[in-house]
């Protein structure tokens, strides 16, 4: 069993330790893709179709994060791309100022997790957008997205999108270390602005 984690454990992490995911081409596809109206349950109380979004969205994705005092799935950081939730977030967060002045009009965390248990996440981590849950797995089916399957839950393999009305423009597929996927996000997002 492994033991329960630290809030520091959860941001502490040596990248060179940690498996990095490979491009299998399961994001492929995503480029140009107009996305289905599925509505999704949001830690601000709301629903949100990524579909009817005017202007720019970047919407990252993720497996899960962890929670302090809860043990992370046995050998959860030797699965290639699983390490990093709080981190990827958090990276987020921090360039939430830079994102919005390089034209994204809103940002998503993405995953498969509940909403009760984002919501956590997204306070504890003092999100200043919400997050998204594709429970029902609506959207990741639609969009045939990358998946985990970790202790028998379909979770969603790291990326970012950069979703123009709707249509996803631009995907970082896979992503890793994962504290640097706003950063690379901002980067796209300043060379090619709309």
């Amino acid at each position: 069993m492994a033991e329960p984690l630290s809030e520091k454990d959860l941001f502490t992490v040596d990248w060179s330790r940690i498996p990095a995911p490979q491009n299998d081409g399961g994001a492929d596809h995503l480029e140009g893709t107009r996305l289905p109206a599925i509505a999704l349950a949001a830690t601000d109380g709301r629903t949100t179709d990524l579909a009817a979004l005017p202007g720019r969205s970047v919407v990252y994705t993720y497996p899960m994060t962890g929670r302090p005092g809860v043990p992370l799935p046995e050998g959860w950081d030797m699965i290639p791309g699983a390490r990093g939730c709080s981190p990827q977030s958090c990276g987020f967060r921090d360039l939430m100022a830079e994102l919005r002045a390089a034209g994204a009009a809103h940002v998503f965390g993405l995953s498969t997790q509940d909403t009760t248990y984002q919501r956590e996440a997204a306070e504890r981590l003092h999100l200043p957008f919400p997050l998204l849950s594709d429970e029902g797995l609506g959207l990741t089916r639609a969009l045939r997205l990358p998946t985990l399957t970790v202790e028998g839950r379909t979770l969603l393999a790291r990326s970012a999108w950069i979703v123009d009305d709707g249509r996803i423009r631009h995907v970082l597929y896979p992503v890793f270390p994962p504290d640097r996927n706003a950063e690379d996000v901002l980067v796209w997002l300043k060379a090619h602005p709309r």
